[in-house]
């Protein structure tokens, strides 16, 4: 048997793609909103309180001309490409990170919905939503200049110009933003007791593994400071299982105390050499 030891042509290694990040920050509002949870198909349909990541990942969507759900099975444009880019969430003009909601009233028509138990069909279903009066947030985005899409969202942002109408939840619930600003990206760590001005997810670590299920979540906060006065908590969709098309949803918190250093949390950026840090996912 003869051997062949002729040197195999290598393959050349890709280059690494250009990386030039830009964090920016604006408040999005709106008069109504609804975030629709799954968990309930039958009476009073109830919303998120928050903006979550999904749904901030179609208003950008919306911002940069990216389709939406075309077809059953499949993800949307929107979600696709923009599903890594890293986002914070803090609300705005809120109770104690709560919006006022008020049931809205809704008649379907549709005449599958109105199915009597013969078959045949019969009165009109009521549905109540519990919406968001006045929602508005401020929404921390990291973008990559040097990517040709993201540059595109950046743009069209501080120009507060979009291609197709951006909304919160449904499409009547029209939405519009305001006061752009820019930060420096800086990932220094926390030196002494610092504000998190965002949603947080209290297992996000800055080791590989998370936080253990047993934490003590009230072991973050600095109580020492007279400041703080509530820390609210919420369940909320942080991204898609893509085999089930269902939410993974993470248990969020956001405060008005200050944490407690050296911290375990991962993603922090601190805004512009304050002591004020946000966390993006």
């Amino acid at each position: 048997m003869k051997l062949d030891f002729t040197e195999k042509e290598q393959q050349p290694v890709p280059e690494p793609k250009p990386v030039s990040l830009r964090l920016i920050s604006f408040d999005l509002r709106a008069d109504f909103g609804f975030f629709r949870k799954p968990d309930v198909n039958d009476g009073l349909q109830l919303s998120y309180n928050m903006l979550h990541k999904p749904a901030l990942l179609g208003i950008l969507g919306a911002i940069a001309g990216l389709k939406g759900y075309t077809q059953k099975g499949q993800w949307p444009e929107y979600y696709k490409r923009l599903k890594d880019v890293r986002v914070g969430i803090a609300p705005l003009d809120h109770e104690r990170g709560n919006f006022t909601k008020t049931a809205l009233k809704y008649t379907n028509t549709v005449g599958y919905a109105n199915k009597a138990k013969d078959g045949k069909s019969g009165a009109n279903q009521i549905v109540y939503e519990n919406t968001l009066r006045a929602p508005a947030y401020r929404v921390y985005v990291l973008l990559n200049e040097a990517d040709e899409l993201q540059n595109r969202l950046l743009t069209r942002i501080k120009n507060q110009e979009a291609e197709f109408v951006p909304y919160l939840g449904k499409n009547e619930f029209t939405a519009w933003w305001e006061n752009v600003a820019e930060y420096e990206v800086d990932q220094s760590i926390p030196q002494e007791a610092f504000e998190l001005k965002t949603l947080f997810d209290k297992r996000k670590t800055i080791v590989t593994k998370s936080i253990d299920d047993g934490y003590d979540r009230f072991d973050l906060f600095d109580f020492s400071e007279q400041k703080g006065s509530y820390i609210y908590f919420e369940r909320l969709p942080v991204s898609f299982n893509e085999q089930l098309f269902q939410y993974n949803l993470i248990d969020f918190a956001y405060t008005d105390y200050p944490l407690k250093t050296p911290t375990q949390l991962g993603g922090l950026y601190r805004l512009n050499t304050s002591n004020e840090y946000v966390q993006l996912i």
